[in-house]
């Protein structure tokens, strides 16, 4: 793919996840509606969401999860220090490392 369209892409999927985070309090369905838009953007343009968005999204249900709002986290120390996303909406966990790897 041509350069400018994925760079045109990664501004429209940042515009659109501005606009979720916003508006999610309000009207989550309209939230969703621009998550859904925004990742297939990504798909199309064949680009990875960045990281920052693809932990505002359920792996498991592919809802966006605004902290306090759609879920729930957590920061275990069990074995290995780790947080704990749990989506409110299917109810799944999604876990992080914190510490990085070697």
């Amino acid at each position: 793919m041509d350069v400018a369209v994925k760079r045109i892409a990664r501004q429209r999927i940042q515009t659109l996840f501005l606009l979720a985070r916003e508006i999610c309090k309000e009207a989550p369905l309209l939230a969703q509606r621009y998550v859904d838009i925004a990742r297939r953007i990504a798909m199309a343009a064949r680009i990875r969401l960045p990281k920052e968005y693809r932990r505002q999204v359920c792996r498991h249900c592919k809802s966006f999860i605004l902290p306090g709002v759609g879920c729930r986290v957590r920061i275990k120390q069990r074995r290995e220090p780790h947080v704990v996303i749990t989506c409110l909406k299917c109810g799944k966990s999604m876990r992080i490392p914190l510490r990085q790897r070697r």
